[in-house]
């Protein structure tokens, strides 16, 4: 199990894990308040600031499964995995100009989550249920995509194990993420999220650096990686786009991925958690100017693909290829950093999507549907027990060999979030929207979604439109049939557009939140 460990690399690895850990229980003590109320434990009391959400929303958007996942990608077909870079881009616009006014909304009203102020908006308990279930939906295999990240680098240390023993140091990390989520709450991940982005920016710059000197350049790079994909494509007698350039039919499919992609990824359950834990609307336009620095990172992520081709890294699975690249290049002191590196920015995630999970099934499934009396500290009880579920239910789908569905499933997750977006983010410029419109926009798209997202025995991200010759992503066609079965129902009953808080509201100008 441990003969071929490679010790210096698992030591120092080991280090900063334990590291992180430690800092994880002591967070508790960080801004002191009663971690027994849900507000403090799930939310940090809504007290982080510009410089500290900078570090936990970026830590929340750039995950451990980015670093393997995006150069996995452009390491198996070229360009076309790069479409996570614009995608990461559009997303700041929108961060600045709707999220300061929601999180005003959020803290006048008490908000904890998007189904929080759906309800509020809407009066339309369906649909807080839709957000609600659509959020934990999607959350779960994006957690156990924190694992896969895990279990790849701890396998390039040479850890060999059968059965459930292979799982052994994955399942220890995270039965200590659940002891310290449960403890200190979102106060941990902020408080880790400091190392964890440093480190992860230490070993970027060495990683940009070091390999193009030791490879002879980066036109060397990019010669290797032609020549890699000439063969690919090759080998598949043309039937696999794979190149530096997109091929002509990967261009609407990359245009049409990233637009929906940004439409889903600030709904998620864990992005809205680290958003309206911050202290003012000023601080959500400070961080929509300051994050494009992680996009700028994922850039440089994403070309290790390519690196990993002049490296002469050959594996069988191409989210192998990181792991394996960084022990060919680098001395393996260095590669346990890395590689902890990688797996705290597992770590600090999965710890947000836990929590978010947690408050939305306490807040907007639990308490409405089977206890609406429940007092505020059974409240946080309940969402740190929930996290737990959450967390051991992602190690289990882990070791139940799922981790390849678990793949194809959050290829769905975009496009599930993405349906969303309208009743989240139509309600704070225009009341023409109503909840029962918005709500069979809501199941329109996740129908549509789905239907085309599924083929025999694999879920695709992309389909062909009316039989056209090229591919759209299933969440931007998925989200058109939404909005307009929304719009045309919101049209067709005005009476269902009634909001009974509308005057809450009103005084909130499209431009300013409160600080």
């Amino acid at each position: 199990m441990i003969g071929h460990l490679r010790w210096p690399a698992t030591i120092v690895f080991v280090g900063f894990v334990l590291l992180v850990s430690l800092l994880g229980f002591v967070a508790a003590r960080w801004k002191r308040a009663d971690l027994a109320d849900l507000h403090e434990w799930g939310l940090g009391g809504r007290r982080f600031g510009p410089w500290i959400s900078w570090f936990l929303i970026g830590g929340d958007l750039y995950t451990a499964y980015t670093v393997i996942a995006v150069p996995s990608v452009v390491y198996a077909i070229g360009a076309y995995g790069f479409f996570a870079l614009p995608y990461t881009i559009l997303i700041y616009p929108l961060l600045y100009v709707a999220f300061p006014r929601l999180w005003a909304v959020a803290h006048r009203k008490n908000y904890m989550t998007a189904a929080d102020y759906v309800l509020g908006r809407y009066g339309n308990k369906w649909l807080e249920l839709a957000v609600a279930f659509t959020g934990i939906l999607a959350t779960m295999p994006y957690i156990a995509l924190q694992l896969v990240g895990m279990e790849k680098v701890i396998e390039a240390l040479g850890f060999e194990g059968r059965g459930l023993a292979a799982h052994l140091p994955l399942s220890i990390a995270f039965a200590i993420l659940a002891l310290y989520t449960s403890r200190s709450g979102l106060r941990a991940p902020a408080m880790i999220a400091f190392v964890k982005d440093t480190m992860i920016y230490i070993f970027v710059v060495a990683a940009i650096v070091v390999v193009p000197m030791k490879l002879g350049g980066y036109g060397a790079i990019f010669d290797a990686a032609s020549t890699a994909f000439d063969q690919k494509v090759a080998t598949s007698g043309g039937k696999l786009a794979a190149g530096l350039l997109l091929a002509p039919q990967q261009i609407v499919p990359f245009i049409t991925l990233a637009i929906g992609s940004a439409f889903a990824l600030l709904m998620y359950p864990h992005s809205m958690t680290g958003i309206l834990s911050v202290r003012s609307g000023n601080a959500i336009r400070v961080n929509a100017i300051a994050l494009p620095a992680y996009s700028v990172m994922l850039g440089l992520i994403a070309l290790m693909g390519y690196m990993a081709h002049a490296a002469g890294v050959h594996v069988a699975d191409p989210q192998d290829a990181v792991p394996h690249l960084i022990l060919a290049i680098f001395p393996d002191w260095f590669g346990g950093f890395s590689f902890a590196a990688i797996a705290i920015g597992a770590l600090v995630p999965a710890a947000i999507m836990s929590i978010g999970a947690a408050n939305t099934f306490t807040r907007n499934i639990f308490k409405p549907l089977i206890d609406p009396g429940l007092a505020a500290r059974d409240e946080a009880l309940l969402a740190k027990l929930v996290a737990l579920v959450v967390q051991v239910g992602a190690v289990l789908f882990v070791l139940r060999g799922a981790t390849r569905f678990a793949l194809d499933l959050q290829l769905l997750g975009g496009i599930w979030m993405a349906q969303v977006f309208p009743a989240v983010i139509f309600g704070l410029f225009t009341r023409r929207f109503s909840g029962w419109g918005l709500f069979a926009g809501w199941a329109t798209g996740m129908a549509l979604g789905t239907l085309l997202a599924w083929t025999p025995g694999a879920w695709v991200p992309v389909h062909a439109i009316f039989g056209s010759s090229f591919a759209v992503y299933n969440g931007v066609t998925a989200i058109v049939a939404n909005v307009v079965v929304a719009a045309l129902l919101s049209a067709a009953r005005p009476d269902w557009a009634r909001n009974e808080t509308e005057e809450e509201y009103a005084d909130l100008p499209a431009g300013k939140a409160a600080a």
